[in-house]
């Protein structure tokens, strides 16, 4: 009976001698899943300045927009008055688009090659959208309001091209201005992406002196 209870004793110093080192080697327990929180879907027709609650907005890279703009919407490079502010969630409240101060009158311009889609009133406010050649199905689409338009839909438009005019009234800005949005399907972006750096950064022209060159008297 005393050499049983001591070859189970043994026995169990022997296996805590093995696992101990074997616990302690363990890897740690996989963190549980995040639960991830799906927001409710809804559709409705919203304005670009002022898209409703549930519009989708993604934050994709900058790289995933092709920098197809080859003019600015109006003048060279104008103030931002306020840019691109995606929201903190994908349905939440944010600003979709970028304005850029304008005076009533100034020409509105296609930044780049496209076809105007749709040139009317949305709200009482002109709006003038373009769908931007090459850029895939569905197609980039940039938005300019409030403009009176002076292309018509199904127009083929190259960058540069006037597409109408500054409207008097009817901008959410505090200051004269142009909304300026950019959306692939039903999802907006940031419309500056499609600036190239050379014109992003370009400031007014300057000339400088040529150095053994006597002025002009």
């Amino acid at each position: 009976m005393r050499a049983n209870r001591c070859a189970r004793t043994c026995t169990r110093v022997v296996l805590l001698m093995i696992l101990t080192p074997a616990a302690l080697l363990a890897p740690p327990p996989a963190p549980l899943a995040a639960v991830a929180t799906v927001a409710p879907a809804g559709r409705n027709t919203p304005t670009e300045d002022t898209p409703a609650a549930d519009t989708p907005t993604a934050d994709i890279p900058p790289g995933d927009v092709p920098d197809v703009g080859r003019a600015w919407p109006v003048g060279t490079r104008p103030p931002v008055l306020r840019g691109w502010e995606p929201p903190a969630t994908t349905y939440g409240r944010g600003h979709r688009g970028v304005d850029l101060a304008a005076a009533p009158g100034t020409p509105v311009r296609a930044v780049a090659d496209g076809r105007i889609s749709y040139a009317g009133r949305v709200a009482g406010r002109g709006v003038v959208s373009v769908e931007l050649t090459g850029t895939g199905d569905p197609p980039l689409r940039t938005t300019y309001e409030p403009v009176k338009a002076t292309a018509k839909a199904g127009d083929t438009v190259t960058a540069g091209d006037i597409i109408g005019t500054v409207e008097t009234g009817g901008s959410h800005c505090t200051l004269p201005c142009l909304h300026w949005g950019l959306r692939k399907g039903d999802t907006y972006l940031d419309p500056l992406t499609l600036l190239p750096p050379w014109l992003l950064h370009r400031g007014p022209s300057r000339l400088l002196p040529v150095l053994g060159v006597p002025l002009p008297g």
